[in-house]
């Protein structure tokens, strides 16, 4: 009975010696398939890779990193089914700007809120100024937004672009202009009634720094549209 006991004991340590083997070794085939994966440019196989890295050897930078490839690829559910939606003191910042893009890309303002608060206490920048300012504006924060939006423009250099992605072929202008265009958002916003020529104003002056911002164009339309709908009233 004890030499059987022995027996089984010896299996199962070289069972699991085996098997850690065999990890190991899987682990080693998918690093070297991710990196080939890399090298030709194939997003899915890379995908495929960290997923199966994500699996065989679990760590908080692969399912960030995993999370990340989702999102830049615009599958965020996916992105976030990884890492959660939640903000937690734990998560990395590439973590929490996963969380953020995904969150605002699927119409979630308010929850995509807290992730931008998070990164700009960690760093300051024009580019997070503008997205906290576009969210506050759409969850009514007006006096929020425009804190971020004088930032902005106090800060935004003229090197600095913004992409838009309303028309068929993308587009960028100047920094400046895209904060004066929320700065006219913002604007209108505080009373719908009566600052639309005010708002118009300041569009304009984000046209002339960016002639072919379809953006300003539009919304310049929109409140001349809803003014003179008031008139007749």
């Amino acid at each position: 009975m004890k030499h059987l006991k022995y027996t089984i004991l010896l299996a199962l340590c070289f069972s699991m010696q085996i098997q850690a083997q065999n990890q190991s070794d899987l682990a080693s085939h998918y690093k070297a398939f991710y990196a080939q994966m890399q090298q030709q440019g194939d997003i899915q196989g890379v995908i495929n890779a960290m997923t199966h890295l994500v699996l065989l050897e679990p760590n908080i930078k692969r399912k960030d990193t995993l999370a990340a490839l989702y999102m830049n690829e615009g599958k965020y559910v996916q992105a976030l089914n990884i890492i959660g939606v939640e903000l937690l003191e734990s998560d990395t910042n590439l973590a929490t700007e996963v969380k953020a893009v995904s969150l605002k890309s699927l119409n979630e303002p308010k929850r995509a809120l807290e992730h931008y608060e998070a990164l700009y206490k960690q760093k300051r920048t024009v580019s997070l100024a503008y997205e906290l300012a576009d969210l506050k504006i759409q969850t009514g924060d007006i006096a929020g937004a425009t804190l971020n939006i004088t930032y902005g423009i106090a800060n935004a250099t003229t090197d600095m672009m913004k992409p838009y992605y309303e028309t068929q072929t993308p587009y960028q202008v100047s920094a400046l202009a895209g904060f004066m265009y929320l700065k006219a958002i913002a604007k209108f916003r505080e009373n719908p009634e009566t600052n639309h020529d005010a708002a118009i104003a300041i569009l304009n002056e984000a046209l002339e720094l960016a002639p072919n911002f379809n953006m300003a164009n539009l919304a310049v339309d929109a409140i001349r549209a809803q003014k003179e709908a008031q008139k007749t009233e």
